[in-house]
């Protein structure tokens, strides 16, 4: 017997690339795989181990199991890489089964399945202060207008469906993130007008400036606005509404801002910093963004000290190898990791395979657990994909020789 072991499948991994953006392009891709490993050859020659599938995601992108929504990991560091699914152990050729009992075995190890999961992506954007505001109060302008950005800018709602970053150059030594977060309507913590799309965004940046259009120029007052945008974050996230947030009064070029102006210091004044600015002009914003950058070190230092220290949880090896449940359809099904791997792996067209699987099934007395559990003769028994009906030879036996007794 000289027959090598097979080669391990190849893992999917999930790497950050910060020179993405979006989560567009799964859009038009939504499955990957990676390849088997060689198989095993003569000669004890092993087979090579599979390539892993690199999928590249932008910053900020959450990974959730689809069916648990367990979470698997929280990419924000460039080249983060996380395995999403694992590629599956190469199978042992039969120099691995050699024993004083079988020198010569005649069968070898099929090669483990490897993970299967769906997963689904959220994109948080890292941003360290975010624009908000309802549609067309010129935050796409203001975001324009210091740094080099380009959001496309237009004279009507939602111009900005997606949100737009930009760096904001203060000093030669000091600069932050700036993130242009598509306008807020009245129900966005509802979902309305992509309100979740929108919010979600918001929840990583560490200072808001929260933009108004000071002279009413779409027929709305900003004091209400004000209130009404506020009113959102707190319903989509009570800690969200906590953020600390810069008043940027802009259109202070138009008629009719002034006015307003006075009326919001008079009641948000002792609240709040507020900085008359105009987007078309560009006044006044130079000192809002030093404002703000000044304030980044001392939010940056308060959120690193409010997080808690991640619990180390240490689980003990289960010591139940498998466990045994029934189903809505009556059908036993035995699960288990090694249970599991065991039929996987395992070749039933191989008939010292199959004495193999069959030694191992009374180890760990299985057919045992069965009868514990209550099954009967023809009760089906399922073990991942493999179904077959339960048959107990013992009691036929003990059967026949009860007539045989009577007889």
């Amino acid at each position: 017997p000289d027959g090598g072991d097979g080669g391990r499948g190849g893992n999917v991994i999930f790497r950050v690339d910060t020179g993405l953006t979006t989560l567009r392009d799964f859009r038009y891709k939504r499955h990957y795989k990676a390849d088997a490993g060689e198989k095993g050859q003569s000669k004890n020659m092993h087979g090579h181990g599979a390539g892993d599938t690199v999928v590249r995601v932008p910053p900020g992108t959450v990974i959730r199991d689809a069916d648990t929504g367990e979470l698997i990991a929280d990419m924000i560091d460039p080249a983060q890489t996380v395995v999403v699914a694992k590629g599956g152990r190469g199978g042992r050729g039969n120099a691995r089964f050699v024993s004083s009992v079988n020198r010569v075995p005649r069968f070898a190890e099929k090669g483990e399945p490897g993970q299967e999961r769906w997963v689904n992506l959220e994109l948080k954007l890292l941003a360290d202060v975010g624009l908000i505001g309802f549609p067309s109060v010129g935050k796409s302008s203001i975001l324009a207008s210091v740094s080099a950005a380009k959001p496309e800018i237009a004279a009507y709602h939602f111009t900005t469906i997606t949100p737009v970053l930009g760096v904001v150059d203060v000093h030669e030594d000091q600069s932050f993130v700036l993130a242009d977060i598509p306008g807020l309507i009245e129900g966005a913590h509802e979902g309305v007008g992509l309100g979740h799309e929108f919010l979600r965004h918001v929840d990583r940046t560490k200072l808001l400036i929260h933009v108004l259009d000071m002279a009413g120029s779409e027929g709305r007052d900003p004091l209400e606005d004000f209130a009404a945008i506020n009113e959102e974050l707190r319903l989509y996230s009570a800690q969200l509404a906590k953020r600390p947030q810069v008043i940027a009064a802009n259109k202070m070029d138009l008629p009719g801002a002034e006015e307003n102006l006075a009326k919001f210091r008079a009641r948000y004044g002792g609240e709040y910093q507020i900085f008359p600015v105009s987007a078309a002009t560009g006044s006044g914003l130079k000192e809002l963004m030093r404002h703000a950058a000044g304030l980044l070190p001392a939010l940056q230092a308060a959120l690193l000290a409010e997080e808690p220290e991640a619990e180390k949880v240490y689980t003990a090896r289960d010591e139940q190898p498998f466990e045994i449940q029934r189903d809505e359809e009556g059908t036993w099904v035995i699960s288990g990791k090694d249970i599991e791997r065991l039929v996987a792996m395992t070749n039933f067209d191989n008939e010292d395979a199959v004495q193999r699987f069959q030694k191992i099934w009374r180890r760990l007395d299985i057919e045992g657990a069965l009868k514990r559990a209550g099954v009967e003769n023809g009760d089906n028994v399922r073990i991942r994909d493999m179904e077959f009906e339960y048959y107990d030879q013992s009691k036929e036996a003990e059967k026949e020789e009860e007539r045989r007794r009577r007889r």
